[in-house]
């Protein structure tokens, strides 16, 4: 049995594993049944537990030549190792030896190996079968380690890493792994891979270590049993529809949301005959009315949405939707899984654009999809067809800036709530749009279900196109660009950012009036996006 297998072999040790830290294996390859199978190890509301095995430095020099002749089932040599890790203080690696080599006499009691040494090293081998037997050592620790995180911002900082991640190393920071493929070293191990008898990677496009890292990251955040990366928030959006909604199926959404979304809805999803129907974010009654005269298959909406900031109550839409067995999809995006959890209020998948607010920093480009592990592989499944995988430098980048994740979101937070009550109460701003406020429809609603409003608000400047145009030039700190959700504050004006090739009334009909603006709060100083917003409304 090669190494990428032993988790398979030794399925009751806990060795740096937790169920709040699941991944290393990618889940599609993951036997649902058997004994051995590591769906039996242990329990997780984030998918599966895997087994992390540490080895000390220069561990395999220090294995007697008998150890690492005999100890072929690599797996065992781990085992050990992980035991040395969690329980040795000692710089002296020769109790270590010893516990191998009696540990591989245990090994070769249970299965036949090949003990070809096959480098100087470590001596990988095949087992001709993998059977259901399990190899116990009851001197092997228990470990538990959820109860010392107890808040998402440690949870966003370790989660897929610190004790949980699936790549054997000493670097606190998760490597890139920059493969496009991954090799076998016999075609039997390949036919096991094939036959859901081994773990593996197979191919890039269809998983990458680090992207597993940042995936089980994701999933720890949402409480969800398995979260899928793909290349960008869009592409998470459309495979999502395109894999859940069956030909001539119908969808729910709502009026505000991202106008490419909208596109993809309005024009593309038509061609195989799927449907669509359009409502207020809070307009339950539409929703139920939808509910009862059609087969819905999924309502997918944002909340909040883009621009306006609307909010849907997910609990209630939830509910509602399951009864008449539709799925209910939450682009979280604006809300991120610090503010909101959307599955906990009921929803079967929760999108975000992981460009914005979990990257943080505007340098990547991604998006990913959380949920149930049937429902998420269903996506996954159409994603290996489709492409748009999330290159694993991407997902590095991602990973590096949810370390942060906390304490970003909060500084937004708290600079969007501050400036929302500022624009309101000035003369030369019309209207504001923010779940913070209580002038915001559904405030009620974002009262209830976020624990944060969000780092994004979007208000009308008391002037024309021109006159909006004039405050947006005026200011200094922010970029003027698309996108949301990283360190530096970033100001559109949507009329021209997006929606600049439909006419004035045609922008209308969505809402998006020539004096909209949307910032995105970065993590400057309060005071000086004050004085900046400040000066650049007085000059209008």
């Amino acid at each position: 049995m090669a190494v990428s297998s032993c988790a398979r072999a030794f399925p009751s040790f806990e060795c740096r594993s937790d169920a709040e830290f699941s991944g290393g294996i990618p889940r599609h390859d993951i036997p649902n049944s058997g004994k051995a199978s590591i769906l039996s190890h242990g329990s997780s509301v984030h998918g599966l537990s895997s087994l992390i095995y540490r080895f000390p430095p220069n561990f395999v020099r220090q294995l007697s030549i008998k150890a690492r002749r005999n100890c072929s089932n690599i797996g065992v040599a781990q085992v050990v190792a992980a035991s040395w890790s969690n329980n040795n203080s000692s710089p002296d690696f020769t109790p270590v030896a010893k516990a191998v080599d009696a540990a591989a006499a245990a090994a070769a009691a249970i299965a036949p190996v090949d003990t070809t040494v096959v480098n100087e090293d470590v001596a990988l081998v095949e087992n001709e079968t993998c059977n259901d037997q399990n190899v116990q050592f009851d001197s092997l620790p228990s470990m538990k380690y959820a109860s010392f995180l107890n808040s998402d911002g440690s949870v966003a900082i370790h989660a897929g890493e610190r004790l949980g991640r699936g790549i054997v190393t000493d670097a606190i920071t998760t490597p890139v792994v920059n493969t496009s493929a991954y090799f076998f070293n016999k075609t039997s191990e390949l036919i096991d891979f094939k036959e859901k008898r081994r773990a593996s990677f197979e191919y890039g496009r269809y998983g990458n270590p680090t992207t597993v890292v940042l995936e089980e990251k994701i999933s720890a955040l949402e409480g969800a049993e398995s979260t899928l990366l793909m290349a960008s928030g869009m592409c998470a959006s459309t495979v999502m529809l395109l894999a859940l909604v069956p030909a001539g199926g119908h969808i729910v959404t709502t009026t505000d949301c991202y106008r490419k979304t909208r596109i993809f809805i309005e024009t593309i999803l038509p061609k195989m005959g799927i449907t669509a129907t359009v409502i207020d974010p809070a307009d339950v009654g539409a929703l139920e009315l939808a509910l009862n005269q059609k087969k819905v298959n999924l309502f997918f909406t944002e909340s909040p949405t883009n621009p306006f900031l609307r909010c849907v109550d997910i609990e209630l839409v939830s509910k509602l939707c399951h009864e008449k067995g539709a799925l209910v999809c939450i682009d979280g995006t604006f809300a991120t899984p610090l503010n909101q959890k959307a599955l906990a209020l009921g929803a079967d998948l929760v999108l975000h654009s992981a460009t914005k607010f979990l990257g943080g920093h505007n340098d990547v480009l991604a998006g990913c999809i959380s949920g149930p592990l049937k429902l998420v592989s269903e996506i996954r499944n159409l994603h290996h067809i489709l492409g748009g995988a999330l290159n694993p430098n991407a997902a590095y980048l991602i990973i590096r800036g949810m370390k942060t994740l906390h304490l970003r979101v909060q500084q937004q937070n708290s600079t969007a709530l501050r400036m929302a009550e500022i624009l309101e109460a000035h003369p030369k701003v019309r209207h504001v749009y923010y779940p913070g406020l209580q002038s915001h429809p559904e405030h009620h609603i974002a009262k209830k279900q976020m624990t944060g409003f969000g780092g994004a608000v979007s208000f009308e400047v008391d002037g024309d196109l021109l006159t909006t145009a004039k405050f947006v030039d005026a200011l200094k700190i922010p970029y003027i660009a698309p996108s949301f959700g990283g360190c530096e504050s970033i100001v559109d004006q949507p009329a021209i950012m997006s929606y600049w090739d439909l006419s004035q009334s045609d922008r209308a009909k969505y809402g998006i009036m020539d004096n909209l603006v949307r910032f995105s709060f970065g993590v400057e100083d309060f005071d000086d996006l004050k004085a900046d917003i400040l000066q650049a409304l007085d000059s209008i």
